[in-house]
């Protein structure tokens, strides 16, 4: 079906922000007004927005103070800025997904499943199922779809999802998941317009490198390990968020401190990673100001980096080899410098970074002697959830 004039709109909610975007949905998907609300839940909330090509980026401050209210201040702003009638269908990122393996229609029984599974993920799938409801409630008869961070990864064989617990805990739904699925889907996307992409797709390593932060190791297209398990706050440390914990800091920590499961949750997601460490700023560019003079900042960012590398030398091993390392996510697309810390020591496996380019952030980042591509690739999860709508409704898309 071609799809002419018509259009899709993308939400992109996070626990404490919404973006999204509207495409033109021609021959090629085109954007046509982007932004993003931030820090929902606290004082200083703000729409900062886009028409591409025409002005600057806008921001408005807002006056709601959760979820459910910023979502439908949202709908009514978006209709004043656009026609809702040429709107043809709403695409939502919804982080956890468990076994689905591709976008779903949104439908009662869905919303019912993703409810049952919201303990799984209560940092953003509890806000994402808020934010379904009020734009379903709003139009109840526009198509939306479910595009799950988790599809990306049913491909991991069975020995990658394994949690070594009691079997019986299997039966719960535990075992490892992997996220930042649209981002990669979108990465692998980019790699296979190459035309060298029969090299470059055998033995891939993605790193989605941002204020959540995971890697993922890629087999001929398809997930085969990732950085992250049952939840996002699990592999390399993150903005806020811890990474991988020894079971044994958790228990300690909830004896010794009282901590509820409650408390828990918010010391791993919200005051760890490069904020705990640092104890100074969760934002990679703000530490690496500071470095110099600061201890604990150095630190947080060589953790980062250290972690980042080993994650890369154990899929290679899970890959038996590597050819094509690629970087994204706010940090991985714009810090050379992280870039190359990251790299620095993996010589071994036949990394060598061009300086010039690096610093330059190039597409391709790699030394002529290097006998592995290093790629730096914006990624575009917007532009993959609306992909995935163009599929539901069958628009004949080039893009």
């Amino acid at each position: 079906m071609e799809a002419g004039k018509n259009q899709v709109l993308t939400i992109n909610g996070g626990s404490s922000s919404i973006k999204f975007a509207l495409y033109q949905a021609d021959i090629r998907l085109n954007e046509i007004l982007s932004g993003e609300i931030e820090n929902i839940g606290q004082k200083s909330i703000a729409l900062r927005f886009k028409n591409p090509g025409h002005h600057p980026t806008h921001k408005i401050d807002l006056k709601t103070n959760d979820y459910e209210s910023t979502a439908s201040w949202l709908i009514g702003w978006l209709e004043k800025q656009v026609d809702f009638e040429l709107v043809k269908g709403i695409g939502h990122r919804v982080v956890q997904g468990l076994d689905h393996d591709k976008p779903e229609k949104i439908t009662d029984d869905l919303m019912n499943d993703l409810k049952k599974i919201s303990a799984f993920d209560p940092e953003h799938l509890p806000e994402e199922i808020k934010m379904i409801s009020v734009f379903r409630k709003r139009y109840p008869d526009l198509v939306q779809v479910a595009c799950f961070d988790t599809s990306f990864h049913t491909t991991m064989p069975p020995v990658a999802k394994l949690v070594s617990i009691p079997r019986r805990f299997q039966a719960m739904g535990i075992k490892r998941y992997g996220f930042h699925g649209l981002s990669y889907a979108y990465l692998m996307e980019q790699l296979d317009l190459e035309e060298w992409r029969e090299t470059s797709r055998h033995r891939v390593i993605l790193a989605h490198l941002g204020n959540g932060a995971s890697l993922a190791a890629v087999k001929e297209g398809k997930s085969i390990d990732t950085s992250m398990g049952f939840s996002p706050a699990g592999g390399i440390p993150m903005g806020t968020r811890s990474g991988d914990l020894d079971p044994g800091v958790a228990w300690y920590l909830m004896k010794a401190q009282s901590l509820s499961p409650k408390q828990f949750n918010q010391l791993v997601n919200h005051e760890s990673g490069l904020l705990g460490i640092s104890e100074t700023s969760a934002d990679m560019r703000e530490l690496l100001k500071i470095q110099a003079n600061d201890r604990r900042a150095a630190e947080a960012v060589e953790l980062f980096c250290y972690q980042a590398r080993k994650s890369i030398g154990s899929f290679a091993a899970a890959l038996h080899g590597l050819d094509t390392l690629v970087f994204s996510g706010g940090i991985g697309e714009n810090s050379p410098e992280v870039r190359e810390r990251i790299c620095h020591g993996l010589e071994f496996l036949g990394i060598e970074l061009d300086k010039e380019k690096n610093s330059n952030n190039e597409p391709f980042i790699s030394a002529d002697i290097s006998t592995i591509s290093v790629r730096v690739i914006p990624t575009n999860e917007e532009l993959m959830i609306a992909k995935s709508v163009c599929d539901v409704l069958d628009y004949n898309i080039k893009n």
